[in-house]
């Protein structure tokens, strides 16, 4: 058997390519989605679909709509979600994801530094698990797949 999971959260770094990549060492039979993490093509893709906008709003509109149906399509494909949380970056998105995957009844693993506890405790709450390191991510993928 083998899992799809979408990986929600922040696209500012490589966390997903080093959870593939981990994945892969560990011989975990998952295949992980999610949103675009190529930060030009996420945020230029509507107007390269609709055509150039007159304002930065109606840019972001557009590429918002491109990026919402992307998302909804593969999470609802998807076995379960990952919505990585961070204090780099603001986490709307994460937070965004988390709590559509909820309402899709998608099983949720939340990966978040403990600190971040009292902010996230609702969504840890409905979350199926809440994890420290992506990495225990894994683990737990692993122990489904057993």
């Amino acid at each position: 058997m083998r899992l799809t999971v979408y990986l929600a959260g922040q696209i500012h770094d490589d966390w997903r390519d080093q959870l593939r990549q981990q994945a892969e060492e560990r011989g975990i039979a998952v295949d992980f989605v999610g949103p675009q993490d190529e930060h030009d093509l996420s945020d230029g893709i509507g107007e390269q679909i609709l055509g150039e906008q007159e304002s930065a709003r109606w840019r972001d509109e557009l590429a918002s709509q491109v990026n919402n149906l992307r998302t909804r399509i593969l999470m609802q494909r998807a076995d379960a979600v990952v919505a990585q949380f961070g204090e780099k970056f603001r986490q709307w998105n994460a937070a965004m994801d988390a709590g559509i995957a909820i309402a899709l009844g998608k099983p949720l693993i939340v990966v978040r530094d403990p600190s971040l506890h009292h902010a996230l405790k609702e969504i840890s709450q409905r979350a199926q698990m809440t994890v420290d390191r992506p990495q225990q991510v894994l683990d737990a993928l692993e122990y489904v797949l057993r």
